[in-house]
């Protein structure tokens, strides 16, 4: 497919806000571990439109800042109220709401798979796809082996090495806003930065602890060069090698969901239960995944259906 094929929506009230809408669930897959914004992107049907503006934005800046503008504006409004409500519910609840966003995964995970319906499993993508299992999966075992006791600030001395490493995260947290199934937050998960990034976020914090810029100003500029990078070559190996992107990027799915049970913040809530055990977020947890599981799949039949009439239309 050329970039001449790829053709942007013309933009009506309808179609205006439900590009907004999918601003705010990548605004929130930010900050809202279990949301994918690209996930939500396919069930919409505007991924590739959203690829392709991304990775054109310098070159055909108005006819992609256009398109761009209400994702954008949404995005704004779905961090904000994503930040201010995750962070309470954490404080409350960190065992189900951790449940309730890995069922929001699981559930949206089919409007990912049906990328691949039909394709031959070769066994290099065979492979791609358990390499793409593997990578999140040893990143939250790694962070969970590494992580210290609950409650341990990982920035109460900010290291230059850590400063390196935000740019890398950032890069990483893009990657999730551009393939489908995975969520920035789940990335700082992972590495067992999640709660320490959210907790830094105050004005006390900041007039104790200033350095912590460095490593916004890491994640920020990592984010920017991943958004604008990678957007690009995940649009030219869908024209390329589509069956197999799709492969590595559904086993990436995968393990995104399974390290969400294993990484270095949610090791503190298990650390918390050998002392204590807490049976009403456990079994909320339990209510709460199947909430999101029914909740996002039942998005997905509805797109689902939607295309369906579609092309019924179309054949007559």
């Amino acid at each position: 497919m050329s970039d001449l094929e790829i053709e942007l929506v013309k933009y009506s009230k309808k179609t205006w806000t439900k590009s907004a809408v999918l601003g705010f669930f990548i605004g929130l897959a930010v900050i809202v571990p279990g949301i994918s914004g690209s996930t939500v992107a396919i069930i919409f049907k505007l991924y590739r439109q959203f690829l392709y503006a991304v990775g054109h934005l310098f070159e055909k800046f108005k006819k992609c800042f256009v398109f761009l503008l209400p994702i954008g504006i949404g995005m704004v409004v779905g961090v904000g109220l994503g930040f201010i409500g995750v962070k309470q519910l954490l404080e409350i609840l960190p065992f189900a709401v951790i449940c309730l966003f890995a069922g929001l995964m699981t559930g949206a995970f089919p409007a990912v798979k049906d990328e691949i319906k039909g394709v031959k499993f070769t066994p290099v993508r065979i492979i791609l796809l358990c390499v793409g299992v593997l990578i999140p999966v040893a990143i939250g075992v790694v962070s969970a082996l590494l992580s210290t006791k609950g409650g341990a600030d990982v920035f109460a001395d900010v290291q230059w090495w850590q400063i390196l490493l935000a740019l890398a995260i950032g890069y990483l947290m893009a990657i999730t806003q551009v393939v489908p199934g995975l969520s920035a937050s789940a990335i700082l998960m992972a590495i067992g930065w999640f709660a320490a990034v959210m907790d830094s976020v105050s004005l006390t914090y900041w007039r104790a602890n200033g350095s912590i810029f460095f490593i916004y100003g890491g994640l920020a500029i990592g984010f920017l060069l991943g958004l604008f990078t990678f957007s690009r070559l995940l649009d030219f190996l869908f024209k390329k090698v589509k069956a197999a992107t799709y492969c590595a990027v559904v086993g990436l799915s995968i393990g995104s969901i399974l390290s969400m049970f294993c990484n270095g913040d949610v090791i503190a809530v298990y650390q918390s239960w050998a002392v204590a055990f807490d049976p009403l977020d456990c079994f909320l947890g339990v209510a709460l995944f199947a909430v999101g599981l029914v909740g996002s799949y039942l998005l997905v039949r509805i797109q689902r259906k939607k295309d369906a009439e579609q092309k019924i239309e179309s054949a007559e």
